[in-house]
């Protein structure tokens, strides 16, 4: 029997660290290549992680909602090298844990696949602590958050009187234990509740500051009658060939970018700043901003220039769903060139989007609301839009951005411009 090490791994482009979020093995428990051990999340997504070899789980390293660097153990595994090997390694585990067991707060934890043995308790008798120990030695209760508030208050909580029930410490316990709460710098004070910023959160803060203070923004807006869009909508939600897809104004909007993409290709482009040189793509990898439960993420439709009306409505489908899932893969997040933030599913006519780094250009696309609107000589209520679009005015000028968002605007004022413009 020897112990094999499984480390965390570079599931991103360049990522340093991944926060554990769940075990889903046990010391004890029998994996092979390819079983799912843990849900980390990057940056940029949650994976995953299937380890890639056969054993017998031996000692989980971390446990849940902790940040481990990339290349550190996570897991160690008894792996054969002989025949009843991993028999034996298996055996020793349940020991182990079962003497573990005994020193530690009774749980109801079964080891899976091996369960509790009936003689294990009589030969590991547990001991029990002295009706009276000093308070230096008695076993302290508390949950994890008065933990980390005990923490943060640099508190030792075996001083700290309990007041719940069965000897529970409470928030206030700890509280009342410090001189002054109110002055340590990270506590929790009451009418107040402090959120981490970590994962995608963290990344998304930093990549925001780093794009402010780096890209030199301009946003122009366009306020456009579409009219003639929602329209169309209604009658392409009527076509067999859209069947089962979502139609949403996001797909012509996304339609009519990609249009004015085709015809103005400047904007695709990235500011190499070591050698201060201009770098135009040719694939259009869309990005879609999309709100999650744990953050912002910007996943995006490869090679989106290519897609048929149809086709682009199914990618933005599984894209949205796939984000709100949290299962967004971290190479849907990478690789992005141009991006749209739908900021009118919230209700919102505008706002200046900061550009996604490396991207030289983002559109906003704001709320679509009925509105009184001169038609020729007359007065009508039209649906009407406000676009936004910032972008990098270190190699987007005026010109180009303004004409990108003006043939944005025509093609969603007239769809029919998506076949006289192809």
């Amino acid at each position: 029997m020897q112990l094999r090490e499984f480390t965390m791994p570079d599931v991103g482009e360049g990522l340093t660290e991944a926060e554990i979020l769940r075990w889903f093995v046990a010391p004890g428990d029998r994996v092979s290549d390819g079983t799912t051990v843990c849900e980390v999340e990057t940056a940029k997504a949650v994976v995953e992680l299937p380890i890639p070899f056969d054993g017998i789980v031996h000692e989980l390293h971390h446990p849940e909602s902790t940040t481990v660097a990339i290349g550190a153990v996570i897991i160690t595994v008894a792996v054969a090298d002989e025949a009843g090997a991993v028999a034996q390694a298996a055996e020793r585990i349940v020991e182990d844990a079962a003497e573990q067991l005994a020193d530690h707060e009774p749980r109801q934890a079964v080891l899976v696949g091996y369960g509790v043995t009936t003689g294990a308790s009589e030969r590991r008798p547990r001991r029990r602590p002295s009706p009276t120990p000093p308070v230096a030695d008695r076993r302290t209760l508390a949950k994890p958050p008065v933990r980390r508030l005990a923490r943060d208050l640099g508190i030792e909580l075996t001083r700290v009187p309990a007041t719940g029930p069965g000897g529970l410490i409470t928030r206030d316990d700890v509280r009342n234990a410090a001189p002054e709460p109110s002055t340590v710098a990270g506590a929790e004070v009451p009418g107040e509740h402090r959120i981490p910023v970590k994962g995608v959160r963290r990344a998304t803060a930093e990549a925001m500051v780093a794009s402010a203070f780096t890209a030199p923004h301009v946003t122009e807006f366009l306020t456009v009658d579409v009219t003639r869009t929602m329209r169309f909508l209604e009658e392409l939600k009527a076509d067999p060939d859209f069947a089962g897809l979502r139609v949403t104004p996001l797909l012509m909007v996304a339609k009519a970018f990609l249009t004015a993409v085709r015809r103005h290709p400047g904007i695709n482009a990235t500011f190499d700043e070591a050698h201060q040189e201009i770098v135009v793509k040719d694939r259009v990898n869309l990005g879609i901003a999309a709100a999650t439960p744990r953050g912002l993420v910007v996943p995006n439709v490869k090679d989106a220039h290519t897609l048929t009306l149809p086709r682009l409505a199914a990618a933005l489908g599984d894209l949205t769903a796939t984000a709100r899932a949290g299962r967004t893969t971290p190479a849907d997040l990478a690789g992005g060139t141009l991006t749209i933030t739908n900021i009118g599913v919230f209700g919102v006519d505008t706002g200046t989007p900061i550009l996604n780094p490396g991207e030289a250009a983002i559109l906003a696309a704001g709320a679509i609301t009925r509105q009184p609107w001169v038609v020729g000589e007359e007065v009508r209520p039209r649906h009407v839009c406000t676009l936004a679009l910032s972008f990098d005015h270190r190699l987007v000028d005026g010109e180009l951005g303004s004409r990108v968002l003006a043939d944005t605007g025509a093609v969603l004022e007239r769809p029919k411009r998506l076949l006289t413009w192809s």
